[in-house]
């Protein structure tokens, strides 16, 4: 047998054991389906907070930094739609494996962490895409007069962006995870990150309407490719050959944030210590 054959068996024995922690991620969030039945009405309140914030801040018919009311709504919307998708509890679930002392567990498996971690997160992604995302898209768009995707070909570019987007998010969760292992305790991180990452995702607020300055360091950080760049596709403010050009970005950004998550990995695994029992 080639060597060239025997790269292509372990590759494809690879491939099915992170398909089954896929599996198992989308199977054990059935144990918790019914708190997603209130996250559809956390979502709905969320947007419906900024829907009359907004209505009152666009008083006055016109556009803030091209983006007239029907702009506005559509984008906190389909904002908070996709986060629901791309959302997950990766360093959380690490910080837990290190105070719990689960964490021997994962160093003994014969896989690498970092794509376990996001593997099981993809899994859950998934389920919460069917039980949560689309439901709360359903009541967004029966209550809220919601604008469509641009163009059919700006929807597939956005779906392709939003899947990316997960990605993102789980390899910067992983990164901030593992400073549990030299930490213990990073419940003041993780609340720092979801603010953070709430606020220059764009989620918050658009981009564009930073200061310039600010603008030009978003530019250089991956953060707007989580929710921002997305939803731009989705509105049809990025077009053509740019599409491609944010997807591209995009891939980019996963693979230097998986290098700088192995790194600390490395790094933060020569002071584990085990707790629990």
């Amino acid at each position: 047998m080639s060597s060239e054959t025997r790269s292509g068996i372990l590759n494809a024995r690879q491939a099915r054991v992170y398909a089954e922690f896929v599996r198992v991620g989308f199977v054990n969030t059935l144990a918790y389906r019914l708190r997603y039945y209130t996250g559809i009405v956390t979502y709905f309140i969320y947007v419906s907070i900024y829907y009359f914030i907004w209505k009152a801040i666009y008083a006055q018919p016109g556009e803030i930094e091209g983006f007239d009311f029907s702009h506005m709504l559509t984008y906190i919307a389909v904002g908070w739609i996709i986060r629901s998708f791309y959302f997950n509890n990766i360093d959380q679930e690490i910080a837990i494996a290190v105070t719990e002392g689960k964490l021997a567990m994962d160093l003994i498996k014969p896989v690498r962490p970092q794509f376990m971690y996001i593997a099981q997160a993809f899994g859950e992604s998934l389920f919460r895409l069917a039980l949560l995302s689309a439901p709360t898209a359903l009541v967004l768009l029966l209550v809220y007069p919601i604008q469509s995707p641009a163009s059919l070909a700006h929807f597939a570019g956005f779906f392709a962006s939003v899947m990316l987007s997960f990605f993102i998010v789980a390899a910067i969760n992983f990164s901030v995870g593992t400073f549990a292992i030299r930490l213990k305790s990073i419940l003041g991180l993780l609340r720092a990150k979801y603010f953070l990452l709430e606020l220059f995702s764009g989620l918050l607020i658009p981009i564009s309407f930073f200061p310039k300055v600010f603008q030009d360091i978003f530019n250089v950080l991956p953060f707007q490719y989580i929710s921002y760049i997305p939803v731009l596709i989705y509105l049809g403010k990025i077009s053509g050959i740019d599409i491609l050009k944010s997807l591209a970005i995009q891939i980019f950004w996963f693979g230097a944030l998986l290098f700088l998550g192995n790194a600390m990995w490395q790094w933060s695994s020569k002071k584990i210590t085990i707790q629990g029992g």
